[in-house]
């Protein structure tokens, strides 16, 4: 009985050693995911957050819809008498909708003719129809704009005819400013089939702010302002595949905080409205501040068409380090990702690098402010300003692949250096850096990439020599060569250095890809934030070829981010029943 009972006590005690092995070997592979007692619960965001898909705005715009189509019904609008509206849905002022019929198959082209070269901007339906519905756009405000549309019959023959449209005045938050091109060389610049590319200045609105003055707009090559919304937008202004646009705009003007994520185009139509809750960020312990603004600095569109959003958990001690990931089809979150789970708890709890370091009393430790999402092998790029980190992980799993850090190695704990990418020549190693994305030509490459970001050169916390040493002193747009397999980074170019502090830009930023030579960089943060640089800059050449400054932008009036879309992408659908 006793020889048995030894047994049996041999056995538990084999058992509970293996087990207790594989559990921490089980750990150390996963440490880098972990979760701990400081991380709020998934299905406690979602409650918060609580992101859902409503109708309202679009049955809003139901009349005005009907009416459209009725147009295109009645056979009675022809090359001779077309149907127009201009601003077809209140919130889009410098585009219009132009409907006709003809009694035989044409395709048909048309142009808003400019006011010097390279400004006209035009658009061609290719397809043979006896229906025409025109989408407009690129109209000059407070003008009686010359439309000429060209109607191309199959037989060869071709009618053109030239229509008006007047526009409205700007309104007064869009004159309150001065646009200066200091530079403009045309020929090099990236404007796109039709000259249809406009440079968008992406606005934000203070949080808390009542009234929402500062509009988002896009700037043709000479200066002027061709679309703007009226609808109130902050951070969040991005072309979608299918050429919609997504904002994150308020379901009320009037209200002091940011609620709707709106999937629209450019003449105003609204595809789809994401609600969320937007009281669900608490109050931080002995703060009488409550933060009313769920997304706050990025939204990325995946491949399957949902959408991963920056956002808050919701608690009432941290910041701007969580995702989450909203069904295009149902509305609803359907994954959480919290930075917390991922890096070092010392990150998070020990954090004090910045007299800012807090945000409606809570503890910024992260500050996200961009993620990429990456289909080749179904990752996220992300970009922390407070933790001069730009970083990939595997969207599913959450595991790191790697880590551009200015951080010194020894701030790391040995389980994540692994993990550090390691510098193959002297390159900028990121400070408070924005707006990491991929050079699109460079995808698929099998371990390799080219990854851009606007260094904003901020030495926040432990860094590096190099970047405590130039901190402050410029800014500039840098796009880095990775090879995913060895860890390594090595540097492709930068613009920015020389311009010296004149373009030193605390916060915002962004450096965008435009073709194999061209890059658009957006130095938003000149001025304490009442001025913005923007330059398109040939990385072939070492030139710029397009230099626009904004100033008297007034408070909270800065440019987040500058983009260059098409009004008519390759891929785009303006239809009425889309």
């Amino acid at each position: 009985m006793r020889k048995r009972n030894w047994l049996i006590a041999l056995v538990v005690v084999i058992v509970v050693a293996v087990g207790g092995g594989w559990g921490y070997y089980h750990y150390q592979q996963t440490s880098t995911t972990k979760t701990t007692s400081n991380v709020r619960s998934d299905s406690a965001v979602k409650k918060d957050i609580n992101t859902r898909l409503v109708q309202t705005e679009i049955k809003a715009q139901s009349s005005e819809t009907s009416t459209l189509k009725k147009a295109v019904a009645n056979k009675d609008y022809t090359v001779d008498k077309m149907y127009t509206k201009v601003n077809p849905y209140g919130t889009s002022p410098l585009s219009a909708k132009v409907i006709f019929h003809t009694s035989q198959a044409a395709k048909v082209s048309y142009t808003v003719v400019g006011k010097s070269s390279k400004t006209s901007i035009s658009n061609t339906v290719k397809s043979y129809t006896t229906n025409h519905d025109l989408t407009v756009l690129g109209l000059y405000a407070g003008t009686n704009n010359q439309v000429k549309i060209t109607v191309t019959y199959k037989s060869g023959k071709s009618v053109t005819k030239t229509i008006r449209l007047q526009t409205e005045k700007l309104p007064a938050s869009l004159t309150s400013f001065k646009i200066n091109v200091k530079k403009a060389n045309k020929q090099k610049m990236v404007l796109g089939t039709g000259n249809a590319k406009l440079t968008f200045m992406v606005r934000t609105t203070i949080s808390g702010s009542k009234q929402s003055k500062n509009l988002s707009f896009g700037l043709d090559a000479d200066g002027n302002i061709r679309w703007y919304t009226t609808r109130p937008t902050s951070h969040i202004f991005k072309q979608l595949t299918n050429g919609h646009l997504l904002i994150w705009t308020k379901s009320n003007s009037k209200n002091s905080y940011f609620d709707e994520l709106v999937k629209m185009d450019y003449t105003g139509k609204v595809y789809k409205t994401y609600k969320f809750n937007h009281t669900a960020l608490g109050k931080a312990k002995g703060s009488k501040k409550q933060n009313h603004n769920q997304v706050h600095h990025d939204v990325t569109e995946m491949a399957n068409g949902d959408l991963i959003a920056t956002v808050s958990d919701g608690g009432r001690t941290y910041v701007e380090d969580t995702m989450i990931v909203i069904s295009h089809k149902t509305g609803k979150i359907t994954k959480v990702i919290n930075m917390k789970n991922i890096l070092p708890s010392k990150f998070y709890t020990e954090y004090n690098a910045t007299k800012s370091n807090k945000y409606m009393g809570k503890k910024d430790w992260f500050h996200q402010n961009s993620v990429y999402y990456d289909s080749t092998d179904k990752s996220l790029i992300i970009s922390s300003r407070n933790q001069n980190l730009v970083m990939k992980i595997d969207y599913k799993t959450e595991k790191i692949k790697w880590i551009l850090s200015s951080k010194k190695v020894s701030a790391w704990p040995k389980a994540y250096r692994k993990y550090l990418l390691k510098s193959s020549g002297k390159i900028s190693w990121p400070g408070g850096q924005h707006a990491a994305i991929v050079d699109p030509s460079t995808l698929g490459n099998k371990g390799s990439l080219n990854v851009l970001i606007f260094n904003n050169n901020v030495a926040v916390g432990t860094t590096k020599k190099s970047l405590q040493n130039s901190s402050g002193k410029y800014s500039e747009g840098v796009e880095y060569h990775i090879n995913e397999k060895t860890k390594t980074i090595s540097q492709v170019g930068s613009y920015g250095k020389s311009l010296g502090k004149s373009n030193f830009a605390n916060i915002i930023g962004s450096n965008r890809y435009l073709s194999s030579s061209n890059r658009l960089i957006d130095f938003g943060w000149l001025n304490n934030g009442k001025s913005a640089n923007i330059i398109e800059y040939d990385t072939k050449t070492k030139q710029e070829v397009y230099n626009v400054e904004l100033s008297n932008l007034g408070s909270g009036g800065y440019v987040y981010r500058a983009e260059r879309f098409s009004l008519y992408p390759t891929k785009h659908s303006y239809g009425i029943d889309e």
